[in-house]
């Protein structure tokens, strides 16, 4: 059954978004907390508030809660091309492929790398939501390369607060359109929803900070190769900071690439990878480093362009 509240907005929320609001008040995500005030599930004073809308303090909200989701079932399945770089007690690297997400949610039918890992046999941490123990990063689908998944407790506490400390060092190579100038540099831009497409994001003024730093490889005559460091992990960051650029990742229409260049490559995703990802292992805080090789989509997209160059 639904849960409703109803409380008064604190003065420590006055002026704050709706879901931003909720998410502080009820210890809801953001998303979540957006999804209740689109179905009209929250009233500010007995009227209808938007997920954009300002809090005022003093006035009372009405909240009414989706009843609790089922935990999502992880399926056993074999992934196919997905490689185990590495594994010890502690952590499992692997090579993810594309089309398999990293745990399954609410929708995804297909592959994923907590599954493929319980294909193989391999037991990950217990810790956090039970679709997605052992999980303390992730890739998008549409995003190849290299992934870290902790096996032990331990060493999913230290793999989180090391993430969340940006003591993780992850390098993507990007192929972006155009040429962005200045060819090195640093986007720092907030990121959150877009107001207008859920399954999109964008950046938005009160977003949460992210910051990407970017240096040019190679350039070719559409496009440059770019090698990219997150220093913050928002969902889609790097996808969402070169289209702002207006040098979106060639073969992401989501986020307006062009079609046709994308054709001519042979791509049907975004040319994104995980290049790299750097941490101090969890057992004795040594610093190791793992690497992915392009995939052949990936390759052959360079290849291309390098014959037209």
């Amino acid at each position: 059954m639904s849960d409703s509240r109803t409380l008064p907005v604190p003065d420590g929320l006055d002026g704050m978004r709706v879901d931003a609001g909720l998410s502080k008040l009820l210890g809801l995500s953001r998303t979540v907390a957006a999804a209740i005030a689109e179905a009209g599930d929250v009233l500010v004073d007995g009227r209808p508030a938007g997920k954009s809308d300002r809090l005022l303090a003093g006035t009372w909200l009405e909240v009414t809660l989706p009843e609790p989701e089922r935990p999502v079932e992880i399926k056993a399945i074999k992934v196919e091309g997905m490689e185990i770089v590495y594994q010890d007690d502690d952590v499992v690297v692997v090579d993810k492929p594309v089309g398999v997400a990293a745990h399954p949610s609410p929708g995804w039918s297909g592959t994923t790398v907590i599954g493929g890992l319980a294909a193989a046999g391999i037991r990950v941490s217990t810790s956090g939501a039970a679709e997605r123990q052992g999980v303390v990063h992730r890739l998008d689908v549409g995003t190849t390369g290299v992934m870290v998944v902790a096996k032990s407790e331990h060493a999913y506490t230290v793999l989180k607060r090391a993430f969340k400390e940006r003591t993780v060092e992850k390098r993507y190579h990007a192929l972006v359109q155009g040429h962005p100038d200045p060819s090195v540099g640093t986007i720092d831009a907030p990121i959150d929803r877009h107001p207008r497409h859920d399954y999109r994001w964008a950046v938005v003024a009160d977003g949460k900070p992210s910051i990407t730093h970017y240096e040019t490889i190679e350039a070719f005559r559409a496009a440059s190769l770019m090698d990219v460091r997150l220093e913050t992990g928002r969902t889609h960051q790097i996808r969402v900071h070169f289209s702002a650029l207006r040098h979106p990742c060639v073969g992401d229409l989501t986020y307006g690439s062009d079609p046709v260049l994308a054709k001519r490559l042979g791509l049907s995703r975004q040319w994104l990878h995980a290049r790299s990802l750097g941490f101090h292992h969890p057992a004795d805080g040594s610093w190791v480093e793992f690497t992915s090789e392009y995939p052949p989509d990936l390759a052959g997209a360079l290849a291309v362009l390098e014959a037209d160059y």
